[in-house]
C-alpha cells in the first residue's frame, strides 16, 4: 500500500511538534537542508513512515527507531523484542510525501509531480539515452508526457529496489502526479491520502 501526504496541508504548529520526534541523526540531517521545502518533505516523509509501519504492527510510531545510513536508504529498528519489519520505500516531489509498505516483498518507490513547463525532450535525452528519447519523440504530445513520467518514475522506482530479478512495477493513478512501485514479488498496490497524528 502507498500512503500519500500533502505536505502543504500539514500546519507549521504541527512541523514544530514533530521536529522534536526525530533522531539525533535525523535532526542532523534534516538541519543540513537548506531549503525548507527539503526540509519538511524529510521530516514529514519520516513521521509518515513511522507512522504508517506503527500502524502495519499495531504498535505506537514511537516504537520505532529511524536511523541514519549514509547514501542509502534510512533503517527501522523496533524497540524491546525483535520481530520481522516491514519492507518499505519513501518518496517525496513537490508538495507531497509518499510511504509504500509492505510485509511480503522489497519496494521501490517514486513518485513525480508532473510539471508541463518541462522540456521533456531535452531531459529523454539525458535521462534515458537516444533510442528511448527518440521513441518518445515520435509519441503523441499528450501520450508523451505521460510516457516520460512513468519512464523516470520507473527508473527511480528500480534503483531504489536494488538488484531484483524479475521486478514488478505497477504505475498508480493520481492527478498530476507520477507514482511508480517496484517490487521483488507480484503486489496488489493502491494508494490511500494519510495525515499525520499529531499528539501534543
Amino acid at each position: 500500500m502507498v500512503w500519500l501526504l500533502d505536505a502543504a496541508q500539514v500546519p507549521e504548529a504541527d512541523i514544530e511538534a514533530l521536529r522534536g520526534r526525530l533522531g539525533a541523526g535525523e535532526a542532523a540531517r534534516h538541519a543540513r537542508f537548506l531549503r525548507p521545502g527539503r526540509q519538511r518533505q524529510f521530516l514529514l516523509g519520516r513521521m509518515l513512515l513511522r507512522q504508517t509501519m506503527g500502524r502495519m504492527l499495531d504498535l505506537p510510531a514511537a516504537a520505532l527507531t529511524v536511523t541514519e545510513c549514509a547514501g542509502q536508504a534510512p533503517r527501522v529498528t523496533l524497540q524491546g523484542a525483535p520481530r520481522p519489519l516491514p519492507f518499505f520505500s519513501l518518496s517525496h516531489s513537490g508538495r507531497w510525501v509518499a510511504c509504500a509498505l509492505s510485509a511480503d516483498s522489497a519496494l521501490g518507490l517514486d513518485i513525480e509531480v508532473v510539471d508541463p513547463r518541462r522540456d521533456l525532450r531535452a531531459l529523454a535525452e539525458l535521462a534515458f539515452g537516444g533510442a528511448e528519447a527518440a521513441r518518445l519523440a515520435a509519441l503523441p504530445e499528450a501520450a508523451r508526457a505521460a510516457q516520460f513520467y512513468r519512464s523516470w518514475s520507473e527508473k527511480e522506482a528500480r534503483y531504489k529496489l536494488g538488484e531484483h530479478a524479475g521486478a514488478r512495477c505497477v504505475s498508480l493513478c493520481r492527478p498530476g502526479l507520477s507514482i511508480v512501485l517496484c517490487s521483488a514479488l507480484p503486489l496488489a498496490a493502491r494508494v490511500v491520502a494519510a495525515t499525520l497524528e499529531v499528539h501534543r
